[in-house]
């Protein structure tokens, strides 16, 4: 159950959480689609596993995840010592939703033949059914060393499977899964805001559909648009993933201009992520103050869970936090 806040009127948030990130030995990560200030209280900011590789290697006590609870679950995964602590318990993920481990375990069994190439969006009972664990930065390099002529099930984005299928000419079965934050962009309203700027360049994530990647300039994970933005010519970039990281843009770049790529309505306020959206400095604080709501994985399970992890970074340790598929 989430820890209810008591009645916090009046409390320096900012400072208490100081505070007890200090008696508590612990480490703060915040996603990059998390609220900007949960960001600017951060120990380190980024992607999912590049935070997790950090809190392991950290010597914290304790690890506040600020971002969804498979993100909380695979840094428990890579530091069962540490007690893992996630600001809502409820902030999850669609993708870890379409993907059952029920049922992605009877997928399996019915393509015998087939290696399973896992999302790390996905639970830690799916991480355990699979062969290989990939991240939008470490999928090209990993899909790359795999035989042409062996049999892949890719899951659970079928955006991201569909996107490496068409780059790398793969036939790769797919789960049908979707992330409602990059489902929700309008390729229509997209085009509108080109013509209103048709010098800018369009980043996206390949957690979106084709009609929006296609359009696309650049592709990549989160630190693969950061840093995109930052080499890129110009001064005015169209960002089609959540729009939280353009927070980190616009501190890492004052002078350009950031654009987040609309949805159906005509604004990025769709493409906010609700999940992510559940982290607030008041739960920080409390979860902080009471460790709860704690990650616990049980050890058989987080040892099978952690060989997906590790051929991961066996295969592209190199790749890992540097967000980059490549341009579209």
């Amino acid at each position: 159950m989430t820890a209810q806040p008591l009645n916090l009127s009046g409390l320096d948030l900012r400072a208490e959480i100081d505070r007890l990130r200090r008696e508590r030995k612990a480490v703060i990560l915040a996603h990059y689609y998390q609220r900007p200030e949960i960001q600017d209280l951060a120990d380190y900011i980024g992607d999912s596993l590049e935070l997790s590789k950090k809190a392991a290697a950290s010597d914290a006590e304790v690890i506040a995840f600020c971002g969804v609870k498979f993100m909380a679950e695979t840094a428990k995964i890579l530091a069962p010592e540490k007690t893992v602590i996630l600001p809502d318990v409820n902030a999850g993920c669609s993708l870890e939703d379409a993907c059952p481990p029920e049922k992605f375990k009877a997928f399996r069994e019915a393509h015998p033949d087939h290696i399973a190439l896992t999302y790390i969006n996905c639970s830690t009972e799916v991480k355990a059914l699979s062969d290989v664990i990939v991240t939008s930065s470490s999928a090209e390099t990993i899909l790359q060393q795999i035989p042409a002529d062996q049999k892949i099930i890719f899951g659970p984005d079928r955006h991201l499977g569909g996107y490496l299928n068409r780059k790398f000419g793969r036939d790769m079965l797919l789960w049908p899964g979707v992330c409602i934050v990059h489902e929700a962009f309008s390729e229509t309203e997209l085009l509108k805001l080109k013509g209103q700027h048709p010098t800018a360049p369009i980043a996206a994530h390949p957690e979106c559909p084709p009609h929006i990647v296609d359009h696309a300039d650049y592709v990549g994970s989160t630190s693969g648009i950061l840093q995109f933005a930052k080499t890129m010519p110009g001064d005015t970039l169209i960002v089609a993933t959540e729009p939280h990281i353009i927070h980190q843009m616009e501190l890492a770049l004052p002078g350009k201009t950031f654009i987040g790529a609309p949805g159906a309505d005509g604004n990025c306020n769709c493409n906010i992520c609700p999940y992510m959206a559940l982290n607030t400095l008041e739960k920080l604080y409390v979860a902080l103050r009471d460790l709860t709501p704690q990650i616990h994985i049980e050890e058989g399970l987080r040892l099978q869970a952690k060989k997906s992890l590790d051929r991961m970074l066996e295969m592209a340790s190199g790749t890992v936090g540097k967000g980059d598929l490549g341009r579209a």
